[in-house]
């Protein structure tokens, strides 16, 4: 269980550029509940990132919680005919669900509903479960109870459409953070830090992603905000994942919370795109895979 709440972050993001590409554009905005951040260099930059937003609108207007989209037109109707980018999430979520041994759930939505409302989250758990959708002739349906949600999932997924975007407008080096970090080349030098304790490492990116999750960070009716389908407590306070995408390390970081070292061990071997993991425990101390 998590003792002490003590956390990785970002400390610091830099870009390290060869004296002839320090020409760099910036674009700030928010998307899915994050501050975000996309440093870009090249001729053409600034009309390359005021393409950003309608990209962001996509984003929302498939995955948010908070306005009509269609993920709470899913859970509120239980069907839906998904949109290519709803369709994409639906097939990464299967994979890591599979990848985790079920860690990775989006039908966890209903505990995090009950946590909310001050309700017993036992009293929902038979609505989880992700193997109990289903899918037929392009549509998706929802069992009885069941909700979804893709917030340990969707920002990583986000700053992969963003880096996706930019290099196919020709670019080559970029930093985005979409709530969790993609690189387009590099490097890019990433300070982990806890906040107590400071900078613990130093990552450089290159053409790689980086993703953290902290379960006690954000608490919902006194529970960490990261559940695990059948109930499990955490076994980390925090756990940074360095992976070929974002998305596969934004929902690896979010399962990992709960796996062991031998777990977390095993499941690299069958995962080349994974680079690096990282875990702080309940005293603050850091191993690194």
């Amino acid at each position: 269980m998590i003792g002490r709440r003590r956390f990785l972050q970002i400390a610091a993001a830099t870009a390290i550029l060869p004296g002839r590409a320090r020409a760099e554009a910036r674009w700030q905005g928010q998307a899915l509940g994050a501050d975000c951040d996309v440093l870009l260099a090249g001729p053409g930059a600034e009309a390359a990132l005021a393409g950003i937003p309608a990209l962001m609108e996509r984003v929302e207007a498939a995955f948010s919680l908070y306005r009509d989209s269609e993920l709470t037109r899913l859970n509120s109707t239980g069907q839906l005919a998904p949109s290519a980018i709803f369709a994409g999430m639906l097939a990464l979520s299967d994979r890591l669900h599979r990848l985790t041994g079920g860690a990775f759930d989006p039908s966890v939505q209903p505990l995090w509903q009950a946590l909310r409302d001050g309700r017993d989250p036992g009293t929902v758990r038979g609505a989880v479960g992700w193997q109990r959708i289903a899918r037929r002739d392009g549509g998706v349906q929802l069992a009885p109870g069941q909700a979804l949600t893709f917030n340990g999932v969707a920002q990583g997924y986000a700053s992969d459409l963003v880096r996706d975007y930019l290099a196919r407008r020709g670019f080559e080096r970029a930093l985005v953070n979409m709530g969790e970090y993609a690189a387009l080349g590099g490097p890019f030098r990433l300070g982990i830090a806890d906040p107590m304790a400071g900078e613990l490492a130093e990552w450089h990116l290159r053409g790689t992603a980086l993703a953290l999750s902290a379960p006690g960070a954000t608490l919902i009716g006194g529970a960490p905000h990261i559940q695990h389908p059948q109930g499990l407590a955490p076994l980390w306070s925090s756990v940074a994942v360095e992976a070929d995408s974002a998305a596969l390390a934004d929902g690896l970081s979010t399962a990992l919370v709960f796996l062991d070292q031998t777990a977390v061990n095993a499941l690299r071997k069958r995962l080349p795109g994974v680079h690096r993991v990282a875990f702080v425990d309940a005293q603050g101390g850091l191993t690194s895979l």
